[in-house]
């Protein structure tokens, strides 16, 4: 390692602590601590021992994983001849193995005197804006920021003149700054995996620009100043919605690739189709576009659809129809909504909690209904309508629907209809993807203009914010969300009766750069305390970031002003705020402890048969983090039962009220891995829950009913009788005792499956006599040329996102077992459908796969051939016997 001389004997020896002066662990300029554990903790040794050393280091590397990272940032603006410097996460893994985000959301302002650098990689952590301090960095030609969460770059981010190399790949930016065009020294802009919907006509200023990557966004169309790049390249626009692409682009005299696959376009320039680097795959080209139809009149009644159960998909007319579904989904297709006669296919997936993102403060209501096709774009809005489970509060969360753009998933405008278990979530559409009902702390949007607005939280009107005139020259869009701390769960989790509290609030606003003028914000005084009464200085002020990863004390960073049931403060700028009272003297860490107990937490239920009693299971609920520990743990005494329908999900008690019908374990699921069966929910448990469903049944001949026992908290409301029957002391503990049903065992096939590469394969055959057969080794043969492109063809095939993901993630790093599972997986499900292979000839040419296509077609013709030869072996062809006798007569 560069830099460092005999740094392992320390870290080996755990002796971080023991760096002493004349150590000789630094050495020249570099140093690279973001490969050893504890990096930022040596740093800070290192800077204590050595510092005037340390201060000459001109290229640094840090873990931003690591909780001393915060103190780490406070050391770096000293090193004034600093050139590079590298903070990146993603050096540790989560139980799903992928990479996890660092715990950097800010920088100090102090970096802005970073006056030497020239490098830096802020990649894997969670800025929501890029730090003010960044544009300030004059001399910086390399910025690279992937994999966060940035919504928009600042005004000024053309202030960085010198910039040559600049990277947001994998954020959330919906829009550019005019001064992008400002970047007159940037060769290589990376903006792709983002939301941008357009691009401002300044980007063709970048007259220095030989590689623009703009794929994986969303737009429709690109400005024509992008013909002024005549340094330009490499031009990427890849998977966006493009349904044009402007003729000057043929004028552009260095381009040496144009990618514009999997776009909409229908129809391309003839100046730039002609060129051989164009590469158009996954495009419309030649079909016609669909004229829209004249609305009819909406007063008229709609037809009316009812799916019964096992049915999977439906077909829309342009006259519209009101559709509703076995599982309590409804739509309304208004008239003229399809232009054309359109199957809909949808199916309800378990939500997987690595694809589907909540936040600190959300709790899931239903399953992910997927609806295919998928961005088929209507001509008028869609109505959905979601049943969710009822969450256990209502006051101070609201119910939202939130859709999957393929990217990120976005809350969409709902309304709640009906009352009790008819309940059902609203909302438009204008295309289709993937959708899931979600309660979230209720959010208070206003609109700032420039003269000024009031703000004030519907669940507490006592929290209120002021923006004076002037506070901002462009509207700008603010949102306000609180999350109310009672003094009884204070005291629970501090064990402090003189900690008080008041609500958590937390603002954010649309723009990137601060307010003009100082926002006032009022908050009400912790329960009990009064502003004649409170002693100043027990009132502690705390700031969160964004993701609450810590919090501050800025008590003495503001003016507090008291009246007798509120303090006043102002800021320029929003994140999390929570005032306490209490005679502790320094809280960021208590305050740390609270919210992680206010948050939701995610567990898993595994169920597992015992070895030498089958009839006997246990039944567990862990944190997810522990699920697999706990699965080694008893995998001795321990197999997984069969595979089991999911659970809907409910937050805490009301989870539990759930299984007051039992829960029925009777049908295959995909997510059923080796055997283990995970029922997946959000609530505030944290305990481990062990339960036996036992029974004298033979599982050979009956299905096995028993029941679930387990221990809860304080009684909740709405509670059926029979479920509380049972209590335990005079505490607040209850024990619960629910139904639950296992499946009857299902008889082994005398014929084994056959084991290729690891990979279990049913013995089956696609198609009849007749047709013609596609056999096991038909289908071993096509999947040994399928190669890279099996997503596709899976996709093609009829097979969801979600299980595309899951095959991917369950075969990592075997391309071929992955290519194995998703084409068998299919070909078992459609062993018995009639039209099965054409569906996979049709899949394979949607997936420009003709080769295979035309193989598949080879073996069915020779098929066909030989059962007609064998039939008229044995005299039973018509056309046969008709010209034999023929022959005979003459």
């Amino acid at each position: 390692m560069a830099g460092l001389q005999e740094l392992g004997d320390p870290l080996e020896e755990g002796a971080l602590g023991a760096v002493e002066p004349h150590s000789s662990c630094l050495a020249g300029n570099r140093l690279n601590l973001d490969v050893y554990t504890e990096g930022c903790h040596l740093f800070l040794k290192l800077f204590e021992a050595r510092r005037d050393e340390v201060e000459q280091v001109e290229f640094l590397r840090l873990s931003c994983n690591e909780t001393s990272i915060t103190s780490a940032l406070t050391k770096i603006p000293t090193l004034k001849g600093l050139k590079s410097l590298v903070l990146k996460g993603g050096h540790t893994r989560d139980e799903f193995g992928a990479s996890q985000r660092g715990l950097l959301a800010s920088l100090p302002q102090r970096f802005r005197e970073l006056s030497c650098l020239t490098h830096l990689d802020l990649s894997f952590n969670t800025f929501v804006a890029l730090p003010p301090c960044i544009t300030e960095l004059a001399n910086l030609s390399c910025l690279l920021v992937c994999h966060n969460s940035l919504q928009q770059l600042p005004e000024n981010f053309g202030q960085l003149t010198k910039l040559t190399f600049f990277s947001a790949m994998k954020n959330q930016l919906t829009g550019l700054p005019q001064s992008i065009g400002e970047l007159v020294a940037l060769q290589r802009l990376d903006l792709s995996e983002n939301a941008l919907e357009s691009l401002p006509e300044d980007i063709g200023n970048l007259l220095s620009c030989t590689e623009l990557d703009l794929s994986g966004n969303l737009l429709s169309g690109i400005p024509n100043s992008l013909a002024h790049l005549q340094s330009l390249q490499q031009l990427h626009l890849h998977s966006n919605l493009l349904v044009t692409v402007p003729a000057s682009l043929a004028r552009l005299p260095n381009l040496s690739r144009l990618d514009l696959q999997n776009n909409k376009l229908r129809s391309v320039p003839p100046e730039i189709q002609s060129f051989p680097f164009v590469h158009l795959r996954g495009n419309p080209l030649g079909e016609p576009e669909v004229p829209l139809q004249p609305d009819g009149s909406h007063s008229e009644k709609l037809p009316k659809l009812f799916l019964e159960a096992g049915k999977d998909s439906f077909t829309v007319t342009p006259e519209g129809c009101r559709v509703s579904l076995a599982c309590g989904v409804q739509f309304c297709f208004p008239r003229g909504a399809a232009s054309t006669s359109v199957t809909i296919h949808f199916q309800k997936c378990s939500p997987d909690p690595h694809w589907l993102k909540l936040k600190h403060h959300d709790i899931l209501l239903s399953e992910v209904l997927e609806l295919q096709p998928h961005r088929i774009d209507f001509k008028a809005a869609v109505q959905i309508g979601m049943p969710y489970a009822s969450p256990q509060r209502l006051h101070d969360r609201e119910i939202i629907i939130r859709t999957f753009s393929g990217q990120s998933w976005n809350d969409l405008g709902t309304r709640v209809k009906g009352k009790g278990k008819k309940r059902l979530a609203c909302c438009s559409v204008p295309h289709f993807s993937w959708f899931v009902v979600v309660s979230r702390l209720v959010e208070n949007e206003r609109k700032v203009p420039e003269e000024g607005a009031l703000l004030f939280s519907t669940v507490d009107p006592n929290i209120k914010v002021t923006f004076p005139p002037g506070v901002t020259k462009e509207t700008r869009t603010v949102k306000l969300q609180v999350l109310p701390v009672s003094a009884e769960e204070l005291q629970e989790i501090t064990d402090d009766p003189e900690t008080v509290a008041g609500p958590l609030l937390c603002l954010s606003q649309n723009a990137t750069v601060d307010f003009l003028q100082p926002v006032k914000i009022q908050l009400p005084l912790p329960p009990g305390v009064t502003g004649l009464t409170l002693d100043r200085s027990r009132i502690h002020l705390l700031h969160g970031d964004w993701n609450a990863q810590n919090w501050d004390d800025i008590t003495d960073q503001v003016v507090l002003e008291f009246t007798h049931l509120y303090v006043l403060f102002e800021v320029t700028h929003f994140s999390w705020y929570w005032l306490w009272y209490t005679t502790k003297t320094y809280i960021g860490g208590l305050a740390m402890e609270v919210y992680k107990r206010l948050r939701m937490y995610h567990v898993n239920f595994i169920a597992l048969q015992r070895k030498k009693d089958p009839e006997q299971v246990l039944l567990q609920c862990v944190p997810k983090h522990k699920v697999d520990p706990v699965l080694k743990k008893l995998h001795d005494r321990y197999r997984g039962p069969e595979p089991s329908d999911m659970v809907e999900m409910f937050e805490g008690e009301q989870f539990f009220a759930g299984f007051e019908c039992g829960i029925s374990i009777d049908a295959d699921r995909p997510d059923c891995i080796d055997g283990r069966i995970s029922f997946n929910f959000f609530s505030h448990l944290k305990n481990v829950k062990e339960v036996y469903i036992t029974s004298e049944l033979d599982r050979k001949a009956n299905s096995v009913k028993g029941q679930v026992s387990f221990y809860r908290g304080g009684i909740p409301e709405n509670i059926p009788e029979e479920v509380t029957k049972r209590r335990k002391g005079p505490d607040s503990h209850w024990l619960a005792t629910l139904p639950i049903k296992l499946p009857k065992l299902k008889s082994q096939a005398n014929e084994q499956p056959t084991i290729q590469n690891g990979f279990s394969l049913p013995p089956l055959n696609l198609g009849n006599a007749e047709t013609g057969y596609l056999t096991q080794s038909n289908l071993l043969s096509i999947a040994g040329r399928i190669g890279a492109d099996w997503q596709s063809i899976g996709i093609n095939l009829g097979l969801s996102y979600q299980q595309i993901q899951q095959i991917k993630y369950n075969n990592r790093e075997d391309l071929s077992s992955q290519i194995l599972n998703m084409l068998f997986s299919w070909a078992q499900r459609n062993e018995k459908n009639s039209d099965c292979i054409d569906k996979l000839i049709n899949a394979m040419k949607a997936s420009d796969r003709q080769d295979i296509a035309d193989e598949i077609t080879a073996i069915i013709v020779l098929g066909k051939q030989k059962y007609r030869e064998s039939i008229r072996r044995v005299g039973l062809d018509q056309e046969s016997s008709t010209e034999d006798s023929a022959i005979a007569m003459v």
